[in-house]
């Protein structure tokens, strides 16, 4: 794991790009666009910063550093609602293969995976959530239906959770249809593949397997719900600071500062509670009751925390022309994403 400063140097380098290249006109035009993420952005980021190749050990082309540097780049993009294929290729889909543990795999698939020149996405859910495998394994090969599958259209290999462990099939095969579905998060492509008796190559993996892939899933979605809580906290700051009522900003007066405090304690909160959850889950101690509570609680916090930004903007943050209705679809979202734990959370005395 990386120093405190390390972190905080890397984090400023992913900003400093995303800043610079990925601005409100790049995130507009994406939307519009067919990838759904824009590859210039995403090639930058791979190639000046190596964000693909952090989760990915060096014997396969990584840069080794973890898990730890991975989210970070996670709450990063969070900031910008920008989703390139760093959650579902470079975090999700790497470390399925490094949990599947076949080594001819990762040989062959996570060089080019940390280039950023491949993209994996992983199948897992049924139409109900991620509880159940939406695809099943008959005479060794795959039936069934994966939905809200992130980079599904674009990926060049799917790794398929089934109940029977996990599979590689090249994207590009006959017995595949890939289905773009409507989301009301426009920011965030998710997509439904169909396998019809698809031949496939068996990983391995386990249910702790499937296990250890949801609680990676759950880190990832919490780094990403701190970042864009703590960009709309920002966001909502400076405007109470420019928009003028009865002659004085907003942000002078009290009831709105005591918000906005509310606002803070909130984010750092979860920021703390999603940074001890990752941390943990890096070092292979993570306690699945301070995950599934991290989990929780950055899904209230981004939520409770956009819904104070659309309503201290006023009118504008309902526009199409603000990002902040943008937020709020991204946080609804994310509370669903992954699935989430099971309630409640109290601990055994």
């Amino acid at each position: 794991m990386s120093s405190t400063a390390e972190l905080q140097e890397l984090a400023g380098t992913v900003r400093a790009v995303l800043t610079k290249h990925g601005d409100r006109t790049v995130l507009r035009r994406v939307i519009d666009g067919e990838r759904g993420y824009d590859q210039a952005l995403w090639s930058l980021l791979c190639e000046q910063v190596g964000v693909a190749a952090l989760a990915i050990p060096e014997e396969y082309g990584g840069i080794g550093a973890g898990l730890v540097e991975a989210l970070l780049v996670v709450e990063e993009l969070g900031r910008t609602l920008h989703t390139p294929p760093m959650l579902g290729s470079a975090v999700l889909g790497a470390q399925a293969l490094l949990l599947a543990g076949d080594t001819e795999a990762c040989e062959r698939l996570l060089p080019e995976v940390a280039e950023g020149t491949r993209t994996l996405a992983v199948c897992w859910a049924d139409a109900h959530g991620w509880d159940t495998p939406g695809v099943h394994v008959e005479d060794g090969k795959l039936t069934g239906a994966a939905h809200y599958v992130l980079d599904g259209m674009n990926a060049d290999t799917l790794i398929v959770v089934t109940t029977q462990g996990l599979y590689e099939i090249d994207s590009t095969a006959a017995d595949i249809t890939r289905t773009l579905v409507p989301t009301m998060d426009p920011t965030r492509r998710l997509s439904e593949i169909t396998f019809t008796a698809a031949p496939a190559r068996l990983l391995g993996g386990d249910a702790t397997t499937i296990t250890r892939l949801r609680e990676i899933a759950w880190a990832a979605v919490a780094a990403e719900q701190v970042g864009a809580a703590d960009h709309c906290l920002g966001m909502t700051v400076e405007y109470s600071k420019s928009r003028v009522q009865f002659g004085r900003p907003i942000g002078s007066f009290q009831a709105l500062k005591h918000r906005m405090a509310d606002m803070y304690v909130l984010v750092e909160s979860a920021r703390s509670a999603a940074y001890a959850a990752i941390a943990d889950l890096a070092t292979g101690t993570a306690d699945p009751l301070d995950l599934a509570a991290a989990r929780i609680h950055c899904s209230r916090t981004l939520n409770t925390v956009v819904g104070e930004t659309v309503q201290m903007h006023g009118g504008i943050a309902i526009t199409w022309e603000h990002d902040a209705h943008l937020y709020f679809k991204r946080a609804h979202g994310d509370t669903q994403l992954f699935g989430v734990p099971a309630r409640p959370l109290a601990r055994p005395a």
